[in-house]
C-alpha cells in the first residue's frame, strides 16, 4: 500500500512591520529553528570528540611533571586495548561458533 502525504501552508497576511521588528521576528525564528534541530544534527559531536582526544592524551594530567602524563597515556591506551581484546574474544565466543 502506498500512502501519500500532502502538506498545505496558509500564511497569513501580516500587517508591514518596520525593521527593527522584523530583525526581531527573524532572530526568534531562527533561534526557535536551531533549538528544535540542534539535537538531531550532533552539534555536540565535535565536543565529544574533543574530549575523547584530551583524555586519551592526558590533558587533566600535571602537564609539567612528564611521567605522570605519559604514564596516564599508556594506562588508559592500556585500557582501551583491553576493552577492544574483551569485545573481540566475546564475539567470537559467542557470536561466531
Amino acid at each position: 500500500m502506498l500512502f501519500v502525504r500532502i502538506s498545505v501552508t496558509f500564511t497569513v497576511m501580516k500587517p508591514k512591520l518596520n525593521d527593527e521588528a522584523r530583525a526581531k521576528e527573524s532572530a526568534a525564528i531562527l533561534k526557535r529553528l536551531r533549538e528544535e534541530t540542534e539535537p538531531q544534527i550532533g552539534a555536540n559531536t565535535e565536543k565529544m570528540l574533543l574530549n575523547v582526544q584530551k583524555h586519551f592524551t592526558a590533558g587533566d594530567a600535571d602537564q609539567n611533571d612528564r611521567i605522570e602524563v605519559v604514564g596516564t597515556r599508556i594506562g588508559r591506551l592500556a585500557g582501551l586495548g583491553f576493552f577492544l581484546f574483551l569485545v573481540a574474544s566475546l564475539v567470537v565466543t559467542y557470536l561466531l561458533p
